[in-house]
């Protein structure tokens, strides 16, 4: 049996989880939730059949804006993992803050609820100077709209519920299906690049693997925030350079960089505990998916 495994049918055998949400993410956290014998519930809004769900797993087709209490009052703990259909903020207004605002309002009619885990953004983040990001800094007001919209969904739940509302922070989720950085490395015809434009990484059975363990933490161990990030920043341009000698494609190029501000982007400090890291640092995480292919 694995690690992960034991975890899961060491946990109390009482709770109940609902996974709101069935895209990439959320479909894979309740597909592992169920493999490992929990009582798991996948929520969507299309029917089962759409999804690749376990057998084992059970499925609530409903809008999460129009849940009653009645259909979740029996869930021990609730995560909520959603995308809006398009980068608009207004879709973001409507998925991210319109469920947790939802959730929020049921709070007092939903007695058995122990835990309320928001799949939230690093973007929340409005500091973009290169600076040093911990679980202890508050975010700056962030400039992107949609961004401000997560940022205001996580203060609802956290009002609603306490210390029972967690908040995972993901960085920029890659993964053997998520290639984007792969893609313009290849690119044969490169755009020049800013030398010091910070980004971070999280691999997405990493990013699986961190909700599924926040969802199973003992309430004594659960942090209220996770940066769901692996440990090395990493500049875009050496990003793409490390890529590109991969590839043996074409090497970029520097672009001259505005003197007044000399970094941009963030570089985070990861809160995750090692052993939920199968890849801690980009490299590896990028050797695992240039070997797959």
């Amino acid at each position: 049996m694995n690690k992960l495994s034991e975890s899961i049918s060491t946990n109390a055998t009482s709770a109940r989880y609902l996974i709101i949400g069935q895209g990439d993410i959320g479909l894979a956290v309740t597909n592992t939730l169920a493999t490992g014998q929990k009582q798991v519930t996948g929520l969507a809004r299309s029917e089962r059949q759409a999804y690749d769900l376990d057998n084992q797993a059970d499925y609530l087709q409903a809008d999460a804006l129009k849940l009653t209490a009645e259909q979740i009052q029996d869930f021990t703990h609730i995560a909520i993992i959603v995308a809006p259909n398009s980068y608009e903020a207004e879709n973001y207004k409507n998925t991210y803050l319109g469920i947790a605002q939802h959730i929020a309002e049921l709070q007092s009619q939903l007695p058995q609820l122990t835990r309320v885990v928001f799949i939230s953004s690093t973007g929340v983040y409005g500091q973009d100077e290169g600076q040093w990001i911990d679980e202890t800094i508050e975010p700056q007001p962030p400039k992107r709209e949609a961004s401000q919209y997560i940022l205001q969904a996580e203060q609802v739940l956290q009002q609603a519920y306490g210390n029972r509302a967690i908040i995972i922070r993901p960085s920029g989720i890659y993964g053997e299906q998520r290639l984007m950085r792969v893609r313009k490395a290849k690119e044969q015809q490169k755009e020049p690049m800013l030398p010091n434009v910070w980004t971070n990484r999280i691999m997405d059975t990493d990013l699986i693997n961190i909700i599924v363990q926040v969802l199973l933490e003992d309430n004594d161990d659960v942090k209220p925030m996770y940066l769901a990030t692996d440990y090395a920043p990493v500049t875009s341009f050496e990003l793409t350079t490390w890529l590109a000698t991969e590839l043996n494609s074409t090497q970029p190029t520097l672009q001259a960089y505005n003197e007044d501000k000399p970094m941009s982007g963030k570089r985070l400090h990861s809160n995750i505990p090692r052993d939920w890291l199968q890849f801690p640092d980009w490299q590896s995480g990028y050797h695992h998916i240039l070997q797959s292919k």
